[in-house]
């Protein structure tokens, strides 16, 4: 590996036992091109890291050697639009990874994967599988003309294959082994393969019993498959953009009709003899047999209704205008975790839907986030929000906020207060138990400062774990949301309940606009393709945390995260 010049970032994360890091920027590309196009030796003496990402570095050629064999703990490698080639990645992923989730190797120009993951010449036969774990692979805009079957050997666990912008001709290819157990990607649901040069979808699809998803639009396919309609659980499809011989299966494909499009291929299609629709029915009843088997009379159906809750996530790097949070040193021994996202596509206005999202809110602080005593959640009106923000401490009689429903106050008279009337409650009702803000008082026991999220006006808006601010309450009228959570335990905790948080929205958004159904716009509604169309998806921008000097802390939501959520949640990056 290459060790040319100082790379603080590195030094930093030895010296505070990172878990997560992420290089960008031109003086990061600089010293990569100093060192050879490679990597620099320096990241091998960070064995705790679990997340690495390296994108938008055009002088990256190689990972270097020892890279696997050094991380062994990393679950999520980001390694998008680089110029790595399969050399360079074979030296770097010359050994297995046991633990990583999530590889990303888009926009890198390869036109054949490394033998690692399955590549041509693959020799690995029965050797144990290099990336046990690996739910997700992005390989899209590269050059890839073919997949080998050792990809279904190297990632058996597969749930997640991104293949769109390649120059691909068949599908599935060569991706899938010869036939016999065991079965290859058993996990699969999803599979993309838009915006490439395929020209045969082959029956074989049927042969991934978990998929969900399939995306194969802007090809050049001329028919599709009847044995699409033995996927046993294809719920999403998109063949757009190819010029099929079937007119009336196009115009099903144009109106994004997924549902009547299996149904039009499992009655035989257009031109289709007697024989062809009696192998049709045949296969259909094997179909319907297999789902009943695999849904237990009919929950995975439920399951599968639920999983139609759309979120699609907005890069920093598609954004103009990029929340971020600061946080200042002093928090490290306050309350020393933040995640925040801002979630655009909420509707509070009709009926009781603020009422619903508040008393949702209640309940996950009484259930995931076990009364405030691991995590809290604030969710303000993002319009109300003045950035940037910044994650700070400050002692209780500096410490000023408007706390919901009340007038401005120190935060030590407003704790005086909430004790006062704790005390007026228990004589009241006559017991020990006391409700509201009043039973959160002892998380701030034997705090000297305070923690608070501070506006670009020096505003205090958040007071956790106690109050948010009336400056930036939630009203019906309220679109977009900014949410934070934070926690003095751990950070993989926000992200739970953030995903938690993120989850029940969705639940609650679809809800009312089921309530309303006969009100909405028809060119709203047709944006959306498929069954659950009325379920516009909620975008969930992504917020970097950073400290004082722009050094990344925490991204959210990023790759991985979400995860925790995916059986009930589709989640468009």
């Amino acid at each position: 590996m290459a060790a040319a010049g100082p790379w603080p970032e590195l030094e930093a994360a030895l010296r505070e036992r990172r878990r997560e890091l992420s290089l960008a920027g031109a003086a990061v590309a600089e010293r990569v091109a100093a060192g050879g196009g490679r990597l620099p030796e320096a990241l091998l003496a960070l064995p705790l890291l679990q997340s690495l990402e390296l994108s938008g570095c055009a002088a990256l050629r190689e990972l270097g050697p020892g890279v696997a064999a050094a991380l062994p703990a990393l679950h999520t490698l980001v390694l998008s639009r680089n110029a790595l080639g399969p050399a360079g990645l074979g030296a770097g992923l010359g050994g297995p990874l046991p633990a990583l989730r999530l590889l990303d190797l888009s926009g890198n120009g390869l036109e054949a994967l490394p033998a690692e993951l399955g590549g041509t010449g693959d020799g690995a036969g029965n050797a144990a599988p290099a990336f046990p774990q690996l739910r997700s692979l992005n390989l899209s805009a590269n050059r890839l003309r073919e997949l080998g079957p050792g990809l279904a050997r190297a990632a058996p666990q597969l749930q997640e294959l991104l293949l769109s912008g390649n120059r691909l001709r068949a599908l599935p290819g060569g991706l899938l082994p010869p036939a016999g157990p065991p079965a290859p990607f058993p996990l699969l649901s999803r599979l993309d393969a838009a915006d490439n040069e395929v020209a045969e979808l082959g029956a074989d699809i049927a042969a991934l019993p978990a998929l969900k998803s399939l995306d194969v639009a802007n090809n050049q396919l001329r028919e599709l498959p009847a044995a699409l309609a033995d996927c046993p659980r294809l719920k999403e499809a998109n063949f757009r953009g190819n010029q099929l011989r079937d007119k009336r299966l196009e115009k099903m494909v144009n109106g994004c009709q997924t549902k009547a499009i299996l149904e039009y291929l499992r009655a035989g299609g257009r031109g289709k003899g007697k024989a062809d629709s009696a192998r049709e029915e045949v296969r259909k009843k094997k179909r319907e047999k297999q789902q009943k088997k695999d849904s237990g009379g009919g929950e995975q159906d439920e399951v599968e209704d639920v999983s139609k809750l759309l979120v699609k996530v907005l890069h920093v790097s598609e954004n103009p205008a990029p929340l971020v949070v600061k946080v200042s040193p002093g928090v490290k021994d306050v309350r020393a975790f933040i995640v925040c996202c801002v979630l655009k596509g909420v509707n509070l206005k009709p009926g009781n839907a603020l009422k619903r999202f508040l008393t949702m809110q209640t309940k996950l602080h009484e259930d995931i986030c076990e009364k405030r005593t691991v995590a809290t959640i604030a969710t303000h009106d993002l319009q109300l929000v003045k950035a940037p923000l910044t994650y700070d401490v400050q002692p209780p009689d500096e410490l000023k906020i408007m706390p919901l429903g009340r007038k401005e106050i120190k935060a030590k008279d407003l704790l005086r207060q909430l004790q006062l009337e704790a005390e007026e409650q228990r004589k009241q009702k006559k017991r020990q138990n006391v409700s509201g803000l009043h039973k959160y008082l002892q998380l701030l026991d034997g705090k000297d400062n305070y923690p608070c999220l501070v506006d670009a006006e020096g505003a205090v808006i958040s007071f956790p774990p106690i109050t948010n601010s009336e400056k930036t309450k939630i009203r019906k009228e309220t679109r977009d949301l900014f949410l934070e959570v934070t926690s003095d335990t751990s950070l993989q905790i926000c992200k739970d309940v953030m995903d938690t948080l993120i989850l029940k929205i969705a639940e609650l958004n679809r809800s009312t606009l089921e309530n309303k159904e006969g009100s909405g716009s028809d060119v709203e509604l047709d944006a959306l393709c498929g069954p659950g169309s009325l379920n516009l998806p909620l975008v969930v921008e992504q917020v970097r945390v950073v400290d004082l000097d722009g050094n990344l802390k925490v991204l959210y939501p990023s790759k991985t995260d979400l995860a925790t959520v995916s059986s009930l949640l589709t989640v468009i990056r």
